[in-house]
């Protein structure tokens, strides 16, 4: 009788455990997953034709950390984290704020493996290395912009009179569509310091995930194939002095390899969409690459001595300096925000 008594305690004991099972696993699967992605941030995202010949892949956004420093006036900041990551890289913005930058451990010039990046496989994918961010701002009353933020550790500038002008470390792009209604309407472009922006209904598609161009050694991300010139601020042509160039190399799909958040414009907090993504990355405010290098630096060059040719400039802001809460497709800058319905260069 007492071993019958113990045989039905052990079953009740397991049956109980396996009830704290069922309870609690809603829970671990929340602390995995905190909200889910809507599916039209995914179904619509951009695909991305890489140029053929182009040395700089997307690369690995934490792998920049680990090989760069942080820097302010060309000095080490001594008492930043050690080592910095993704986790804590906001702690450098009491630390320098924008004058904070991720600066090169090795001499560029040499042009270390690490800046080449990840070449994406037959699938898309950029295996080992997480190189796109995907930023949600929900406006409300069913208009949502989605950020596509693309990263590359090396950007290199166009080739005026036989030299290379605007070269830096580290590089941020990024399409961004704007949705009402889970339908997409309009998408942008980014391109040096502006950019282009176009219907949905107009671009170029596979299946139904816009196709954006990546410019050759720049990575400005354009609507179609071909030249495209940009001497003249907001005015692409067809030809010119300051030309990028774009193909279909290999074709890159951001999202298999992604951070994904959501961003509150009112607490300007990012929440990731899943736990184990990092987050205070997003809240660094200085550049992801070494500051512009004096003339006084043999490795700089310029043409004529004028500065805007220099061969090196500063690396740029990340995705919290990209304008996420924008109230027209385009970034406000001064300019009319045009949204074509037709391609163009």
């Amino acid at each position: 009788m007492a071993a019958s008594c113990g045989r039905k305690r052990s079953i009740v004991a397991i049956m109980f455990s396996v009830f704290q099972y069922v309870v609690a696993l809603p829970s671990i699967l929340w602390g995995r997953q905190a909200a889910t992605v809507p599916d039209y941030v995914l179904s619509y995202a951009p695909v991305v034709w890489l140029y053929s010949t182009d040395a700089y892949a997307p690369s690995d956004i934490g792998a920049q950390l680990l090989h760069t420093r942080p820097e302010d006036n060309f000095t080490i900041i001594g008492n930043a984290p050690n080592p910095v990551t993704l986790s804590n890289l906001d702690a450098l913005n009491p630390l320098g704020g924008t004058n904070v930058y991720l600066t090169s451990v090795d001499d560029i010039t040499k042009n270390p493996a690490w800046l080449r990046g990840v070449e994406p496989d037959s699938t898309g994918k950029t295996n080992s290395a997480t190189s796109c961010a995907i930023v949600v701002n929900d406006h409300g009353s069913g208009e949502v912009d989605v950020f596509y933020m693309y990263f590359y550790a090396y950007n290199r500038g166009n080739v005026v009179l036989g030299q290379e002008i605007g070269d830096h470390v580290g590089d941020w792009e990024h399409n961004m569509i704007r949705f009402s209604n889970g339908v997409p309407q309009a998408i942008w472009y980014s391109q040096h310091n502006n950019g282009e922006a176009f219907t949905y209904s107009c671009v170029e598609k596979q299946g139904q995930r816009p196709v954006s161009y990546s410019a050759n050694g720049s990575h400005a991300n354009y609507a179609i194939t071909g030249i495209h010139d940009h001497t003249i601020p907001d005015l692409n042509l067809p030809f010119g002095v300051l030309e990028d160039f774009t193909d279909q190399g290999k074709l890159w799909d951001p999202t298999l390899n992604a951070y994904i958040y959501s961003y509150d414009v009112n607490t300007h907090q990012f929440t990731p969409y899943d736990t184990r993504y990092p987050t205070n990355w997003l809240y660094f405010t200085g550049a992801w690459g070494d500051e512009q290098y004096p003339t006084s630096d043999p490795r700089q060059k310029e043409i004529l001595g004028i500065a805007f040719t220099a061969k090196y400039t500063n690396g740029p802001t990340g995705p919290e300096d990209k304008q996420l809460n924008r109230t027209h497709v385009c970034p406000s800058n001064g300019d009319a925000c045009i949204v074509s319905p037709i391609l163009r260069p």
